[in-house]
């Protein structure tokens, strides 16, 4: 294994599942507070789960995302 190559696509994979993350949270929540399902006060729940079929790994992140 290339530790250099590994670590760039690493970290090029990590950037876009923070960038679709945060896109699709943020459209989430204003959709939410738009129709009336949030107030926009919330503490929401959230869970990730991170999957590498080849690699054997499933795991969950757990955390809380404030609106306020």
């Amino acid at each position: 294994m290339n530790e250099d190559i590994f670590n760039m696509e690493l970290r090029k994979f990590l950037k876009k599942v923070g960038v679709t993350s945060q896109r699709e949270i943020e459209q989430a929540v204003r959709d939410g507070i738009a129709s009336g399902r949030l107030k926009g006060n919330e503490k929401l729940k959230a869970r990730v789960r991170l999957t590498i079929e080849g690699a054997g790994l499933s795991t969950d992140i757990d955390g809380d995302i404030a609106l306020v």
